[in-house]
């Protein structure tokens, strides 16, 4: 090496390999954990429901683990006990119903028994619970019912519920009290945007209680979805109400009928979407006022005693809307339950479209087939807000500081 003189060493990145046209370099080998980088995406699990059923299958083989073999074989023996005696009592109810002059009270008793009977005998049993949990329960069983019913009351859904309408006072500013006997969910479309802001397909998502909406979600109705746990048919009537609009004149809050639909028939039975809800008093899509808080928007499905003849209310005719004059002038029974839901909005840029297209324009036929667009007079948005301040400057602001 010649004085004054220094090697450079130049690191190696990747070993070439040559070809007939050009140098590569070698591919690296896939592993797994290569291809979880490059995929990290997990795969779907497939949906479930009784359009599309699945069979359970125990997550052990047999043998693997003896103590669960021994609790599915206590738990098989028990339900069979319990269907022994359940036949029993249906031979012994049948005998009473044939006698001449039957007991009302004994067969009623007999009846709730035989059903505490089949609850007991498949309650416990891992395909009945698994289904009934994966979306494929028949409410024409009474261990599903059970099963459902349970999972309603005691997993959290009706607790978020009934949490949310306390908190935010639907209970007592629309209703004097709630006591849910049926499980009611609400979804509303919300529209997708591509990355070229074109809207893309319409996707329903489930509402949470509380949760806040925007204007342009609430346009169309809602789709309502119930899980009921009577098998008799029983009416009900759909309220959709928001307490929160001003009342001006009285410098305090009224309430707006936004859907009305008297004469649900619902059952265990029955579909558990809610459909032919716009013919009664059609659905007007909230619209907050700009200026006020968040409106408290509230859906009751009320239990009737009889079927009720309501008229159907005009648009002029909703504002004041008082929900306990109406469930005392229909006699609704709000003592046995029925079903309730809320969400929040506030004003945004599409209550504006919202008030023109069902309060600020209509439009006429003319002769000659053209036709003309009209405004009511007065039926411009109304906006609220807090009344100006006095400007205590404003006259000193006007005279000339200078010259007198």
């Amino acid at each position: 090496m010649l004085p004054g003189r220094q090697l450079l060493r130049v690191p190696v990145l990747a070993r070439f390999t040559r070809t007939n046209s050009t140098l590569q370099a070698p591919q690296p080998e896939v592993t797994a954990e290569s291809a979880k980088k490059r995929w990290p995406y997990k795969p779907r699990r497939p949906n479930i429901s009784r359009d599309r059923p699945r069979e359970w299958h125990r997550p052990l083989a047999f043998g693997v683990l003896p103590a669960y073999d021994e609790a599915l074989k206590y738990i098989k023996a028990d339900s069979e006990a319990l269907k022994t005696q359940e036949q029993h009592l249906r031979a012994a109810l049948a005998e009473t119903k044939a006698s001449a002059d039957p007991n009302t009270e004994v067969v009623q008793e007999m009846e709730k028994k035989l059903e505490i009977l089949q609850i007991q005998s498949q309650v416990n049993l891992p395909e009945v619970r698994w289904k009934a949990k994966n979306g494929m329960a028949d409410m024409s069983i009474a261990v599903d019912r059970h099963i459902v019913e349970k999972r309603w009351r005691e997993e959290g859904r009706l607790d978020e519920l009934m949490e949310r309408i306390h908190q935010m006072f639907v209970v007592p500013d629309v209703v004097p009290y709630l006591r849910p006997s049926l499980d009611l969910r609400v979804t509303y479309p919300q529209a997708r945007k591509t990355s070229q802001g074109h809207p893309g397909k319409t996707k329903h998502m489930l509402v949470e209680p509380g949760m806040f909406l925007l204007p342009e979600q609430t346009a169309k109705p809602p789709k309502l979805y119930t899980s009921v746990f009577h098998t008799d048919t029983r009416l009900y009537t759909l309220l959709m109400v928001d307490p929160d609009v001003p009342d001006e004149a009285n410098s305090t809050f009224q309430t707006y009928l936004h859907w009305l639909q008297p004469n649900i028939p619902l059952s265990a039975t029955s579909s558990s979407t809610i459909a032919d809800l716009n013919g009664h008093t059609e659905y007007i899509p909230p619209h907050p006022q700009k200026g006020t808080p968040y409106h408290r928007y509230t859906i009751l499905l009320l239990p009737q005693k009889a079927p009720v003849s309501v008229p159907v209310l005009q648009k002029d005719q909703r504002d004041g809307f008082s929900v306990r004059d109406f469930i005392e002038k229909y006699q609704l029974d709000l003592a046995a339950g029925g079903g309730a839901f809320m969400w929040r909005e506030a004003w945004g840029e599409a209550v504006p479209n919202i008030f023109k297209e069902f309060f600020g324009e209509f439009t006429l036929k003319l002769a000659g087939g053209t036709y003309l667009t009209c405004c009511i007079a007065g039926s411009e948005e109304p906006r609220y807000g807090r009344p100006p301040k006095p400007d205590l400057y404003a006259e000193a602001r006007a005279r000339n500081k200078y010259f007198k």
